[in-house]
């Protein structure tokens, strides 16, 4: 299972938006964090969000222990199962 937590503030919103638009991936609250998942890979497009850099690149929370990230640039971020 591939797990991405993003901090619930108005600025994350959209990653949590983009994300829950897949229908592999289910989005859920866990505390003050959505909590992204998916079986496989869980890959969210920067310009889909309307993120901006700052934003994008301070947007993730953490990762599940089995989950790691192998994409975050100015195009993506992607996590994948470890």
């Amino acid at each position: 299972m591939t797990v991405l937590y993003v901090l619930d503030v108005p600025e994350n919103t959209a990653v949590a938006k983009v994300a829950a638009a897949d229908p592999a991936v289910t989005v859920g609250k866990i505390g003050p964090y959505f909590e992204i998942s998916a079986a496989g890979p869980i890959v969210v497009d920067r310009r889909a969000t309307g993120c901006r850099h700052a934003v994008w690149y301070s947007a993730v929370g953490g990762v599940a222990r089995d989950s790691r990230i192998t994409q975050h640039d100015k195009d993506a971020l992607r996590v994948e199962p470890a």
